[in-house]
């Protein structure tokens, strides 16, 4: 499936501001197999002082601004085309809990990809006990870790209304779990801290839900801005699997990916500091439009 993506972040301040610093992460990747990135721009009014470009630890192309000059506004456009292939279906070869804690103790590598980094409390997401109890509710020690991850999926699902009233960005897991309701943002933060409380290695996707859904189907929740999932290691044999607790679906052809990490910290799209005062306005628009 091949996309039209269009993204618009902006910011209006009370008071303008005199300067500011910002680490930016919006553009697809391209992951052999999964989804290629055709073109991709960025543009930011007013221009950056200073323009920086790097890769970061889990290898996300990322670029750093310095504005230096005072500024009422900021506004960060994104245009890409990108292929995503459709995945196709896999047998169930994931271990059970017993099983995956084994697998992990013969693991060594310390790269990106390991599960290892996936595991404990990362920046935004503590241990919860709360979610703990939750994620042991029902309990199946004998069924897979992709069917324990799956079923948790679907709970979550069930159980969360969404509602994005009900939290901001910066609401802690455990508030949302106790509202039971929020943004994909929260879905996915439950849902990572209750997999990693059975052991099950389980990391935070950034990313964009076609915005038009196929003749028949109802659209995505989340689809008018960016999107948030769960990607959650199986074991050697299955390796990554992702899935969308904000949807109760795998993801597939409707989800393009922009960073992986272990929470939101790590992926998210606009982060910095800037020097003003009062208060600031957010906006933000997403298109993605199938073109074939």
């Amino acid at each position: 499936m091949q996309y039209d993506l269009s993204l618009h972040m902006g910011y209006r301040y009370d008071v303008p501001a005199s300067g500011s610093h910002h680490i930016l992460r919006v553009v697809p990747l391209s992951l052999p197999g999964r989804q290629r990135l055709v073109a991709g721009a960025v543009t930011i009014e007013p221009a950056p002082d200073e323009t920086t470009r790097f890769v970061d630890f889990f290898g996300h192309p990322a670029t750093a601004i310095a504005l230096r000059s005072p500024h009422p506004r900021l506004d960060i456009r994104m245009q890409a085309r990108v292929i995503v292939d459709a995945q196709p279906i896999q047998a169930d070869f994931s271990p059970t809990l017993d099983g995956l804690a084994d697998e992990l103790t013969t693991l060594w590598s310390l790269d990106a990809n390991s599960p290892h980094h996936f595991l404990g409390p990362s920046p935004r997401l503590p241990e919860v006990a709360t979610i703990a109890g939750y994620a042991r509710t029902d309990l199946d020690c004998t069924r897979t870790v992709r069917q324990l991850a799956e079923s948790l999926c679907a709970r979550i699902h069930a159980d969360f209304r969404y509602d994005p009233d009900a939290t901001t960005v910066d609401t802690p897991p455990k508030d949302a779990f106790a509202l039971k309701r929020g943004v994909c943002q929260d879905f996915a933060h439950v849902m990572i801290i209750a997999l990693r409380s059975l052991g099950i290695p389980a990391g935070y996707v950034s990313g964009f839900l076609r915005t038009i859904p196929p003749p028949g189907q109802e659209r995505l929740e989340g689809a008018d801005a960016m999107h948030a999932w769960v990607r959650v290691w199986c074991g050697k044999a299955t390796g990554w699997i992702e899935l969308d607790p904000t949807n109760d679906i795998a993801a597939g052809t409707d989800h393009v990916v922009v960073a992986y990490g272990r929470d939101y910290a790590d992926v998210a799209p606009v982060i910095g500091v800037l020097k003003s005062y009062g208060g600031q306005q957010t906006i933000q628009a997403v298109d993605v439009v199938p073109t074939s």
